[in-house]
């Protein structure tokens, strides 16, 4: 069984903290944290909501954000880890975890860790997706330095959104026969090499 937490010094002071925290309330902070897990520009709390859990909580803002930092890093590690409820319960108890807290955890990750698993595979880890590509060819015929001249080349336009609101953006490339030869061979090489992960 892979280990999915190191028993660093900041860990250790974020289970501290978590133990701290009230029963009643605990569960209601992972409910949150986990329905905005799979959002990378999205923070689970607005800056007002957190002054005030900062007093529900009765934490220092820096120790807030261990907490809720250290709350979605656990519910991370068992979407990556796509961890069976018991094996998150020995996980979190191996890091010493208080046995209510842990409950907490493995309930809240029992009834929704199928969804946010599916939802983080959506995710991409780069912060632009492509979304179509179009193309032309030009031959520039001549020069005023040079009369008779057969230049090639292709124009890329890479239509591209980012962030969850979808921006839009369009990114143009040009390239010369053999740069264009040359991107090739290693869109070649990479697919290739994802072929060979796939099998």
């Amino acid at each position: 069984m892979a280990l999915m937490f190191q028993a660093t010094s900041r860990l250790k002071r974020a289970v501290q903290l978590i133990n701290s925290l009230e029963k009643a309330k605990f569960p209601l902070l992972l409910s949150r944290i986990i329905q905005k897990l799979h959002l990378r520009d999205d923070r689970a709390f607005s800056e007002e909501e957190e002054e005030k859990l900062q007093i529900a909580l009765g934490l220092e803002s820096d120790d807030l954000h261990i907490v809720l930092e250290t709350c979605a890093f656990i519910l991370e590690q068992a979407a990556y880890h796509n961890a069976k409820p018991q094996v998150l319960e020995q996980q979190l108890q191996n890091i010493e975890l208080a046995d209510e807290k842990i409950q907490a955890l493995v309930e809240l990750w029992t009834s929704n860790g199928k969804p946010v698993v599916e939802k983080l595979k959506q995710r991409s880890l780069a912060p632009k997706q492509l979304q179509a590509v179009n193309w032309r060819l030009n031959l520039q015929m001549a020069q005023s330095n040079m009369a008779k001249m057969k230049l090639p080349n292709a124009l890329f336009e890479l239509r591209v959104s980012s962030g969850s609101q979808g921006v839009k953006d369009n990114i143009y490339l040009e390239f010369t026969h053999e740069e264009l030869y040359s991107f090739y061979n290693q869109l070649e090489t990479i697919q290739s090499q994802l072929d060979s992960l796939r099998s």
